[in-house]
C-alpha cells in the first residue's frame, strides 16, 4: 500500500477519509492545510478550532499529523483573484480556484517532494485513472468544483467519500467514533468561514460607492445601491426597491457604477441559451464537437443538455441569470470532462 497525505480540514467528510484509507492499509498523514487565519468584523476565523478537531481525530486513528501553512499562496492565488474578478463586475467561484491551485497543485507538489505517493480529500467525487467521476450521493457531488484539476494530479488523487452518501458517511463516523461524527458541515467561503461575500469584499476593499439602480426597461433611477460589486446577474434579493413585482438584475455597468434591473421575466437580458467560454480545460482532452452532453452552471444547478462548438456552449433551454464569471461544468454521464469560464 501507498504512503498517503490526507487534507484534513477538521470536518467529517475528511476524517472519514483518513480513517477508510487507514482500514485499506494505507500508510496515512493528516495534514491541516493553514490557508486563512485573520479575524473578520464580527467574525472569528475558525481556524484553531478546525485544526484541533483535525488533530483529534489524527490522534485518535494513530496517524501521523502536519500543519502545511499554505496562507501567503492562498491569498496571492484565491483571494486575491476572488476580489480583482468582482472588481470587474465578474462572479467568480472562490473553491473552484482553490482546489486548482491549492489543494490539487500546491497542496499535491508539497505532499509529494514530503515524501507521500498520493493525497486524498474528502470530496463527494471520484477518480478513476486520472478521470474524474461525480459522486455517488446526487445531492452532496463536489465535481463541480473540480472541473479545472488535471488528470495527472487525479492519477495521484484519492477521493474515498465519493463512494458514499452524506449519511452513510455520518453513519460510519459514529460507528468509528471520530470526534467530528456530529460536526456540522462548514459553510461560506473556501478555509475562510461562515462570512457572507459583501461582508468580505468591504473588509478587503472598503465601502463602495452608492448608485443607481435603473430600471432597464424605462430608464427611470428607482434606487440606490451599496456598490455594483455586490451584485450579481438574476439576483433578486438585497434590491431594497420596494412595491410591486420583484425585481431582477439583468446587467451592470462598472464604468458608471449603475445596476439595471427588471421585473420582465421575459426580458432577454435575464436568459442565454448560448455562451461563450474562456480559460477552458479539459481534463482528459477535448471532447466531441457532435454528441450531446450535459452542462452546469452553478453548484447544485440543474444539468442541461448542450452541445459544443469552439468555445461555444448551446443550451436546450434557456437559463435564467447566468453571469459572467462563473464556471460552466460539462458532463458526459458519470464522467466530468472539464469546462470553462463564462464570459459577458
Amino acid at each position: 500500500m501507498s504512503k498517503v497525505y490526507v487534507g484534513m480540514s477538521g470536518g467529517v467528510d475528511s476524517s472519514l477519509a483518513a480513517a477508510l484509507l487507514k482500514e485499506q492499509g494505507h500508510e496515512v498523514t493528516g495534514v491541516y492545510m493553514k490557508n486563512w487565519s485573520k479575524d473578520l468584523p464580527g467574525f472569528t476565523c475558525p481556524w484553531k478550532e478546525d485544526y484541533e478537531d483535525a488533530k483529534r481525530v489524527a490522534v485518535q486513528l494513530g496517524i501521523d499529523f502536519k500543519l502545511y501553512d499554505f496562507e501567503t499562496q492562498y491569498r496571492h492565488m484565491v483571494v486575491d483573484y476572488m476580489v480583482s474578478e468582482y472588481k470587474k463586475g465578474r462572479t467568480p467561484n472562490p473553491d473552484i480556484m482553490c482546489n486548482q491551485e491549492v489543494k490539487f497543485k500546491l497542496f499535491l507538489n508539497t505532499a509529494i517532494s514530503d515524501g507521500a505517493d498520493k493525497i486524498a480529500t474528502g470530496h463527494y467525487c471520484r477518480t478513476h485513472n486520472g478521470k474524474l467521476l461525480v459522486g455517488i450521493d446526487e445531492i452532496k457531488d463536489q465535481s463541480y468544483f473540480l472541473y479545472r484539476v488535471t488528470s495527472e494530479a487525479l492519477e495521484k488523487s484519492l477521493m474515498p467519500i465519493g463512494e458514499y452518501k452524506k449519511s452513510e458517511v455520518r453513519k460510519l463516523a459514529r460507528k468509528l467514533g471520530l470526534y467530528t461524527a456530529d460536526k456540522k458541515d462548514s459553510q461560506g467561503i473556501c478555509f475562510v468561514g461562515k462570512v457572507g461575500i459583501k461582508e468580505f469584499l468591504i473588509n478587503e476593499l472598503g465601502s463602495q460607492e452608492p448608485g443607481a439602480i435603473v430600471d432597464g426597461g424605462n430608464g427611470k433611477v428607482i434606487g440606490q445601491h451599496e456598490g455594483a460589486i455586490f451584485y450579481t446577474i438574476g439576483q433578486r434579493h438585497g434590491l431594497n426597491v420596494g412595491g410591486g413585482l420583484p425585481y431582477y438584475v439583468t446587467h451592470k455597468n462598472m464604468n458608471t457604477n449603475t445596476v439595471y434591473v427588471t421585473t420582465d421575466l421575459d426580458d432577454k437580458d435575464l436568459w442565454r441559451q448560448e455562451i461563450t467560454l474562456e480559460d477552458i480545460h479539459w481534463i482528459n482532452g477535448k471532447p466531441s464537437t457532435d454528441k450531446t452532453y450535459k452542462a452546469r452552471l452553478r453548484y447544485r444547478g440543474p444539468l442541461i443538455k448542450a452541445t459544443l462548438k469552439g468555445n461555444r456552449l448551446k443550451l436546450e433551454n434557456e437559463v435564467r441569470g447566468v453571469a459572467a464569471g462563473q464556471s460552466a461544468v460539462i458532463y458526459d454521464d458519470q464522467l466530468v470532462l472539464g469546462g470553462g469560464v463564462v464570459t459577458n
